[in-house]
């Protein structure tokens, strides 16, 4: 579809107040939610002036395997901003996801998506909702780290970085005074991944020390999404990892009413990509019944994120407006509320009509009273003295009797390193685990210094990785297939990996 907003003059504007903003259109429903979205944006004052770029599945289709092209990349690094409607990422061949690469490549660390119930206009049991989820948004699980290691085994490395866990939860606290927002929960899972889930706590325990006027909790995840889902009024700002914040932002659009209202910002130290959070939804692309209201809050979002917080109010407002007036896409219409069943195009129009008009039933929009300024500073790296322990050596070995394993690793003379412990699945097995204990071929074998004991209690001596090299190499004369190493390290005096579970 040509934009034919790309070419038009636009009127009583001192040209050298537009900004220049890289627009993606997208697959599918994206290009008549994006004419919509930049015809509100133009009818408002915002100033925006749209360099279109090409990303996505045609991108991909023409061969081009990362699904953006290189002068995209050449736009977006001059005007450090991206509009971006939902792309497709064609099914099988083994394609990237777009969205992952643009999100890690531009170091866009912060995910936020502010997610608010507009009852009775849009069907929802937890009216007065406000929620605003910000997620990690560049490592985790979503690093897409993985191996196949055995035949029955696969492995998909969890990477969360200190850096990265500053980053963000600064930002969550920063968002929150910036906007007057009065609390910040922390959701992790470290009762189990203490080292890695861990780190985030401990990080947010630290820096919420530093904003002592806004509240701070933390919460385990599973528990925490299943309150979230209950009783969402309970909730400010939620702080969380890469797949949990993946996870419960969705929770908290669907049950606000509607995934297809709610926009996103991805804030990066130098670039930001602003989206609607749904997907290009092919079956109804052409159709001229998209709602455009997710991509449209993401540009207000981008307003705020330029500081034109007036302008993301009065657009905000006069989209407020219309909901209250009952004009209503497909997605939201609802019989006994809505006046209008009306088209994408038709809902932008009604919107600019209702520029600078406020809400009589819902919160009007208040954006510009935070004072929107967000200050990440850099990572300091502080000193810690690290010293090699040990290391655990992971084998595929086809038999099912941990003991038959264990005793014969036992026995080596492996240059002052023996066996301390075999892990399955990460149970221990050996020595005294328990028959029951199902075993598959992938066996972590823990290696420590020969003499790392104290009144006949092993602890950890610092080894000479020379030893680590020796073992591994006896392994290998003795038949042991190593498929995998862990080295084993204290931090300044602390254990720095896990025991394994019953160790």
């Amino acid at each position: 579809m040509e934009n034919t907003l790309e070419n038009k003059k636009v009127q009583n504007t001192n040209l050298s107040k537009l900004t220049d903003v890289a627009v993606a259109y997208g697959d599918g429903i994206g290009p008549e939610i994006m004419e919509a979205t930049l015809k509100i944006l133009d009818a408002a004052g915002a100033n925006i002036k749209p360099e279109r770029i090409e990303i996505g599945e045609k991108v991909y289709l023409s061969g081009n395997s990362a699904g953006i092209q290189e002068s995209a990349w050449e736009t977006i690094n001059k005007n450090k901003l991206i509009l971006k409607a939902p792309i497709t990422t064609p099914q099988g061949k083994g394609y990237k996801s777009l969205n992952v690469t643009l999100r890690k490549s531009l170091g866009l660390f912060a995910n936020v998506r502010p997610v608010t119930a507009y009852a009775p206009y849009v069907e929802t049991n937890f009216a007065g909702m406000d929620v605003v989820i910000i997620r990690e948004n560049e490592e985790d699980l979503y690093a897409g780290i993985e191996h196949q290691q055995t035949q029955d085994v696969v492995q998909c490395l969890k990477l969360i970085t200190r850096p990265g866990c500053e980053k963000i939860v600064r930002y969550a606290f920063e968002y929150a005074r910036a906007y007057g927002r009065k609390k910040v929960t922390c959701m992790v899972k470290d009762n189990i991944m203490k080292l890695t889930d861990g780190m985030f706590h401990n990080v947010f325990k630290e820096i919420a020390l530093e904003y002592p006027e806004i509240e701070s909790n933390s919460q385990i995840i599973d528990i925490g999404s299943a309150r979230l889902a209950a009783n969402p009024n309970n909730y400010d700002v939620i702080v969380t990892s890469n797949l949990y914040g993946d996870i419960i932002s969705d929770i908290a659009a669907e049950i606000a009413g509607s995934v297809g209202m709610a926009g996103s910002a991805n804030i990066g130290t130098n670039v930001a990509m602003f989206e609607a959070i749904h997907g290009s939804a092919p079956d109804i692309a052409g159709q001229k019944i998209a709602n455009p209201s997710g991509l449209l809050n993401a540009a207000v979002m981008m307003l705020c994120h330029l500081g034109k917080t007036e302008i993301a109010d009065k657009i905000k407002n006069a989209w407020l407006v219309t909901l209250e007036q009952g004009y209503h896409t497909a997605d939201v219409y609802q019989k006994n509320i809505s006046k209008s069943k009306v088209s994408t195009s038709e809902f932008a129009d009604k919107i600019i009509d209702n520029l600078g008009k406020t809400p009589t039933e819902l919160p009007s929009s208040k954006l510009s009273e935070g004072n929107g300024k967000i200050t990440i500073p850099k990572y300091v790296r502080k000193e810690e003295k690290q010293t090699l322990v040990g290391v655990d050596v992971f084998i595929n070995w086809l038999g099912n009797d941990p003991k038959i394993i264990g005793d014969a690793l036992s026995s080596l003379d492996s240059f002052k390193m023996e066996l301390k412990m075999i892990t399955n699945r990460g149970v221990k097995v050996y020595p005294q685990g328990l028959a029951e204990t199902y075993c598959t071929d992938h066996w972590r074998c823990r290696f420590v210094d020969i003499d790392s004991k104290i009144n006949g209690e092993k602890i950890y001596n610092a080894v000479d990785f020379e030893k680590v090299i020796a073992l591994l190499s006896k392994l290998n004369q003795e038949g042991f297939q190593v498929i995998k190493t862990e080295n084993l390290y204290e931090f300044d005096g602390k254990r720095a990996f896990s025991l394994g579970q019953g160790e």
